[in-house]
């Protein structure tokens, strides 16, 4: 006998059972928002999402992305219902440890979760990236007659993204660059942590994205399956804008004595509670028990294989008309490099050497930029309005806009913390590897995202010029202190600080090369001596840490120094003729931990205590290295406004100071 199809209440309201009973096992968890959108989540995913539960990385699948990461539990719900390899068990250990069910998505863990949510503002900010991705990557592979990507982004966000002053920076960017099939669902419930937002977020959010350039559906009932229906329809329509449609709702619908207030925003509804919602909703099923016909409903298995198969009988006549845009299409969609990167851009690091030029360490990567750029069609660079002086554009570079997205660099605004967050957004959609740059002090604005980044481990680029007190005039608000340490202390973050055009080039190399984790590159304003080096000290720069100059026999004392300071460090070494002296240059600290014991033992012996780290940063980060035993000459303070060289001395980075601080060192 058939199974009897269920309604879209019934599908709907298996998400709400689901939801409360995993909040409630794990005794904490937001049952709110998932029950307040299980409405629209069901007519999204059932009717108009394109995905294949059996394979989560399609190149062409729809991304949804759920930005109130808080409601992971409406997530997680639609992944295990739809088909995806994310069992029952996964849902009881909701929260727990190890399972594949934190508290908020976390990319990695469960199949079909698109990016890391929960700072709110970001998924949205991501999402405006995988957007930006798809129109991309569409312009520069798709032919006539081969649409070989054309799907859309979907997103769920809440008042909190929207009162996140990052959402601005990056839904007013999607709205300039025309990003028509990225389309947001607001769940305008009226509540958030501390209650009704009345009291807080009065904004008039359509007139606000109208003025974005956003095509705008207001007043949709997010409990009406038609009116939902009818929205999405125009939001597809829609191609030239972002839509954003407004949907009221109730928060933890379904819960007599809580829903529509703060009480299910972030806790548990309570065993009474729930048995109420149970009779409510007619749901007489017992928790984490779902009917087969609720599965049948819901499964989205064959669907999505039919999809995919279509798909792939387009890229098949696509490989017969185009092999070499097919294969490129699938070397950058797998995040391999070009196979000759690698060799090319050690003879550029070899030419660099050779060539020994004094220039600034930001100039020393554009031009690092104009010999890679042409090797790796993957780079999608930008800058926050500040291209000129990051000095990101190359040669080959060519604006993204609304109506040619064929290019391959973006240009940002001043919006840091937007542009690092789209970035995420782009790397995790696939095809490129995106770089995006600002004035180091202003990575502050940007901090969380580049956090994001390192905790997703995405292989994204962050470009940070004027690295210190040495840019000078601007003063103590545009110089950077404390930010060199704030970026080492990130798990997973490879942070280069290279000492000329040399270890620039190898840095570069470096960021382009690491596939589980983001970069930062550190560059400086003003020249940076070029440094002697044979052979094997050009191939140990890659080690992040190397001896840059040596003595015969033990070292009386070891100078440490990244940067500007290594030119400073190489000097006081002349000044200290009398003394042995190693001088140690160490452009990224954790890869020179990544070293094995016996390298580091090699380069810092712990036999020769006298050690003196040289950093224009502050100085704390350094104890690690020279010990309690040891000196560091670094920053204690914020700076001044002056000409650089003049804060230099003022602030004791000379050569005379460096030699100064070994010789009391030494006794």
């Amino acid at each position: 006998m058939p199974s009897r199809n269920p309604s879209r209440t019934e599908l709907a309201n298996a998400v709400r059972a689901l939801s409360m009973d995993a909040v409630q096992k794990a005794k904490s968890g937001h049952p709110g928002a998932p029950m307040g959108m299980a409405d629209i989540a069901e007519v999204l995913w059932n009717d108009y999402l394109k995905h294949n539960p059996a394979n989560p990385n399609w190149a062409d699948r729809d991304r949804f992305v759920l930005s109130n990461g808080h409601g992971s539990m409406l997530l997680y719900s639609l992944l295990h219902l739809s088909g995806y390899d994310l069992p029952m068990e996964e849902l009881k250990n909701f929260r727990q440890l190890h399972s594949k069910t934190p508290g908020h998505p976390e990319y990695g863990y469960a199949p079909g979760v698109e990016t890391t949510t929960g700072p709110l503002g970001q998924g949205i900010t991501n999402a405006v990236g995988m957007a930006l991705a798809e129109k991309v990557l569409a312009a520069q592979f798709n032919r006539p007659g081969y649409e070989l990507i054309d799907h859309h982004t979907y997103v769920f966000m809440g008042d909190g993204c929207l009162m996140e002053g990052i959402s601005h920076e990056a839904c007013s960017l999607a709205g300039t660059l025309g990003l028509g099939k990225l389309i947001a669902f607001y769940d305008d419930n009226g509540i958030s942590i501390d209650g009704e937002v009345q009291g807080w977020f009065t904004d008039d959010t359509p007139k606000r994205f109208e003025s974005y350039g956003w095509h705008v559906i207001p007043g949709v009932d997010g409990h009406d399956p038609a009116a939902i229906k009818a929205a999405i329809e125009e939001a597809r329509a829609e191609t030239e804008k972002p839509t954003i449609i407004c949907c009221k709702t109730v928060i933890g619908f379904g819960s007599p004595n809580k829903q529509g207030r703060e009480e299910c925003h972030g806790a548990p509804l309570g065993e009474d509670e729930i048995a109420l919602v149970r009779e409510t909703i007619n749901w007489p099923h017992a928790p984490f028990e779902i009917p087969q016909e609720i599965y049948e409903g819901w499964s989205a298995r064959a669907k999505g294989e039919a999809q995919e198969e279509e798909w792939k009988d387009i890229f098949a006549d696509y490989r017969e008309e185009f092999p070499e845009l097919a294969a490129e299409f699938e070397r950058r969609m797998s995040g391999e490099l070009p196979a000759d990167f690698l060799v090319k851009a050690d003879e550029y690091i070899k030419e660099c050497q050779d060539k020994a030029e004094k220039i600034a360490s930001r100039k020393a990567s554009q031009n690092t930029l104009n010999a890679f750029g042409p090797l790796l069609p993957e780079f999608l660079g930008g800058s926050a309005d500040l291209a000129g002086s990051n000095l990101t554009i190359w040669s080959g570079s060519k604006g993204v806009t609304a109506g040619d997205a064929s290019g391959n660099y973006i240009y940002y605004g001043v919006r840091e913390f937007g542009m690092s967050a789209i970035m995420n957004g782009i790397a995790l959609h696939g095809g490129f590897v995106p770089y995006g740059a600002t004035f180091l002090m202003f990575m502050e604005y940007a901090r969380n995202a580049v956090r994001m980044a390192a905790l997703m481990k995405q292989r994204v680029i962050f470009v940070y010029t004027h690295d210190s007190i040495g840019l000078g005039e601007d003063g103590p608000t545009h110089q950077p202190v404390e930010q060199l340490t704030a970026l080492r202390s990130t798990p997973n973050l490879h942070t280069w600080r290279p000492a000329d055009t040399t270890e620039s080039a190898v840095s570069w190399k470096m960021a382009v090369a690491r596939k589980h984790g983001p970069s930062a590159l550190i560059f400086s304003r003003q020249g940076l001596a070029p440094q002697s080096r044979d052979e094997g000290q050009v191939k140990a720069i890659e080690k992040g840490g190397y001896i840059l100059a040596d003595c015969e026999g033990t070292p009386d004392a070891i100078i440490i120094a990244t940067g500007s300071e290594v030119e400073l460090a190489m000097a006081a070494r002349e000044l200290l003729s009398d003394k042995k002296i190693r001088v140690v240059s160490m452009p990224c600290v954790e890869a020179f931990m990544e070293q094995d014991e016996s390298y580091r033992e090699s380069v810092l012996p712990s036999s020769v205590r006298a050690r003196v780290a040289v950093e224009a940063g502050h100085k704390d980060y350094w104890y690690k290295f020279v010990g309690f035993d040891g000196a560091i000459v670094g920053m204690e303070s914020f700076g001044e406004s002056a000409p650089g060289g003049e804060l230099m001395k003022h602030f004791g980075f000379t050569a005379e100071n460096v030699a100064e601080t070994v010789k009391k060192l030494l006794g």
